[in-house]
């Protein structure tokens, strides 16, 4: 079962107080009323405010940039998980820098080296959307050559396995099936499996160059029966004809061991470059989701501080005078934990607390207000994460699975 994280960012507005007594009172408040509830401590920087004006614009930008973020993380999540099941292996746990995907998010450190916080908010976004757009185009490149190499093989073996109106027949044929000379020719007839009798009482007549007691059965499937029959070769097409009209179908073939062994070798060649391909690109998404310079989950979680520390501003004012942490309330234990969130906040903006039923109020960038300053994240403990959906007193912009739904 998926693990509901939220991140919330709570209000420092009572008189002498700091975010390290509010903590305080949050943890407090937590074991009292929530005991079962984890909680941990979210470590957001303290970055370049700019203008209100930047502020408001880069927000915007936020909800849209978080969409494309998390899209892409999901789809290489995704493609692990099927390349995973392609190669018969279960589905192992994916992890941050040599950590749970989950201990990640709660442990979570800015990394300054990469994302200096002196930069401007505008900066740190523009970079983590670029980094992530590589790893989208390249994912896009790798994935096309591995499904155009999946999509050969499995035109292949739908000839192999299909109706014998339309599959290979060549292993099915052997060269003693066939009589090749300078007048006669052996053809392959599919005869539906209902007129097998049929077509053993009339072969012979359908032309008068029809060599008498010369077909055989080959093979036979849910829908139809291979025969061969042998005749003169001027009266192949004359016989195709007159098959026809019975309800038979000549199959155009000409046995080749050296074309059967060349398929042979085109198929072997076929597996092997598409295992080849999937373990890497297998390899290639799980580095990068979690070991490349660049991986995806560790900008997402960054751009996830960045909308924080950006809404916190925008909502709570300045100087930046905000908390923010990380809890997993039960399903159970939600309606209690909001109260809790919401008597911290001191019942100053209860107003954007709204019940399961409530419709909302328009809020910033044309969305509607929800529940204030968390972010759900669904993850599946210890293997990646499964959705996440972003709110900062706002609609959602995906599938929401939290309160209000």
């Amino acid at each position: 079962m998926a693990t509901r994280y939220w991140i919330v960012s709570l209000p420092v507005q009572t008189p002498g107080s700091t975010a390290n007594s509010l903590w305080a009172r949050l943890q407090d408040s937590i074991s009292r009323h929530s005991f079962d509830t984890p909680l941990y401590r979210f470590n957001v920087p303290d970055l370049r405010v700019g203008t209100l004006d930047s502020l408001l614009a880069l927000s915007d930008d936020l909800v849209k940039s978080n969409v494309f973020i998390e899209g892409v993380s999901h789809k290489i999540r995704r493609q692990i998980e099927e390349l995973e099941r392609a190669g018969g292996v279960e589905s192992g746990a994916l992890t941050v820098d040599g950590v749970p995907v989950d201990t990640y998010l709660t442990r979570f450190v800015w990394d300054e080296g990469k994302y200096p916080t002196m930069s401007p908010l505008k900066e740190i976004v523009g970079s983590i959307q670029s980094q992530v757009s590589k790893i989208e185009d390249d994912m896009k490149v790798r994935g096309a050559e591995y499904n155009n190499v999946r999509s050969q093989l499995s035109a292949i073996n739908r000839k192999q396995t299909g109706s014998l109106a339309v599959r290979d027949l060549s292993n099915l044929v052997k060269p003693e099936d066939m009589v090749t000379s300078e007048h006669l020719v052996t053809l392959l007839a599919v005869v539906p499996k209902y007129s097998q009798k049929d077509w053993l009482s009339s072969y012979e007549s359908l032309d008068t160059f029809v060599v008498p007691r010369s077909s055989k059965k080959l093979y036979e499937d849910n829908e139809y029966a291979l025969y061969t029959v042998t005749l003169f070769a001027k009266v192949v097409d004359n016989f195709k004809v007159r098959a026809r009209e019975k309800g038979f179908q000549v199959r155009d073939f000409e046995y080749s061991s050296e074309a059967q062994e060349s398929r042979k070798e085109e198929l072997e060649k076929l597996m092997q470059d598409q295992e080849a391909m999937r373990a890497s690109l297998l390899q290639w998404c799980y580095a990068s989701y979690s070991e490349n310079t660049i991986y995806v989950f560790s900008s997402w979680m960054h751009f996830c501080a960045v909308r924080v520390f950006v809404e916190s501003i925008l909502r709570y004012g300045l100087p930046p005078s905000f908390l923010s942490a990380v809890l997993a309330p039960s399903q159970k234990g939600e309606k209690k934990v909001r109260s809790i969130l919401e008597e911290l906040c001191g019942n100053v903006h209860s107003i954007y607390w709204k019940s399961e039923d409530d419709v909302g109020v328009a809020g910033l960038g044309g969305e509607t207000e929800a529940h204030p300053y968390y972010v759900p994240c669904y993850l599946w403990p210890g293997k990646a994460v499964f959705w996440s959906n972003y709110y900062f007193g706002k609609q959602k912009t995906s599938e929401w699975f939290g309160p209000g739904s």
